[in-house]
């Protein structure tokens, strides 16, 4: 017979301020993640060698249906993408690894809402990608980027809804699993074919039949057309949407991962009875 486990109750006093363990699981994402050398090294040269090299092997050859764009510069907003699912994969893997250490226990019967696991864990996986993805930005001048107020604000606003969205998703699929090696099948099943059917390796207009409307439907599709419009506002008339329609849709996106967490996160388990 199951029976539902019970949470101890929480008092007004103790819910008054629960900022300090947002910022508590914040920091400590951030901590853990920039200790570890060769995963920040691997996150910023595997999706490095993917553009150079196939950027370089599609070259001129390319046509984005924007003048003469170089396969470099339109590849260039995908491998930024790339950076940030990489990143958000790699902290949200923390995850089942505090679940197995014990730490999430830990946290879990703290006098504290378990929603701020939530807060603390995506918004620290968040400023992870975001940075990466920036970091990035530093090889935009070598694809012709030419940065402007507007532009650059277009660029932070679509690289950070990304990050947040893909590290919710992240974490959600993280909480469900029991291991390590399941949750790299589940994102080699999910999120990098998620990443391949956007716009991140060729335009929407270059695909047909089903694939094209898999790639409308991809809501990474919108966030790398706003992306690639602050990067390249000549390509703007390739996108489906305008900049506002195209953020506004990720921004839905965003909401309803994160909404999933929340709720992944606040769902009562079962046990069987001893």
């Amino acid at each position: 017979m199951a029976q539902t486990t019970t949470f101890p109750a929480i008092s007004s006093h103790e819910r008054a301020n629960p900022l300090l363990p947002i910022l508590s699981l914040w920091r400590r994402e951030i901590v853990r993640f920039y200790r570890q050398k060769t995963r920040v090294l691997g996150v910023i040269v595997s999706p490095f060698v993917f553009w150079v090299t196939i950027g370089s092997g599609f070259g001129s050859s390319f046509r984005s249906g924007a003048g003469d764009q170089h396969y470099l510069q339109y590849f260039f907003p995908g491998a930024l993408l790339m950076i940030v699912l990489f990143t958000s994969i790699f902290t949200m893997m923390s995850v089942i690894e505090d679940r197995d250490r014990g730490f999430l226990s830990a946290v879990l019967v703290a006098p504290v809402p378990r929603t701020t696991i939530v807060m603390g864990k995506v918004l620290g996986g968040t400023t992870l990608s975001a940075i990466q993805g920036f970091i990035f930005l530093v090889f935009a001048p070598a694809v012709g980027v030419h940065f402007t107020a507007v532009n650059l604000l277009i660029i932070v606003v679509s690289v950070f809804l990304m990050a947040f969205a893909l590290t919710a998703l992240g974490f959600t699929l993280a909480w469900q699993m029991e291991s390590a090696q399941a949750f790299h099948a589940i994102v080699n099943l999910f999120l990098i074919p998620l990443w391949l059917l956007s716009v991140a390796a060729f335009p929407s207009n270059k695909k047909s039949g089903w694939i094209r409307w898999v790639m409308r439907v991809n809501p990474l599709t919108y966030g790398l057309d706003a992306l690639r419009t602050g990067l390249f506002p000549a390509t703007a008339g390739m996108n489906l949407f305008s900049v506002s329609t195209s953020l506004g849709i990720l921004a839905v996106f965003t909401g309803i991962i994160f909404g999933a967490a929340f709720a992944a996160v606040n769902r009562r388990t079962t046990q069987p009875a001893a």
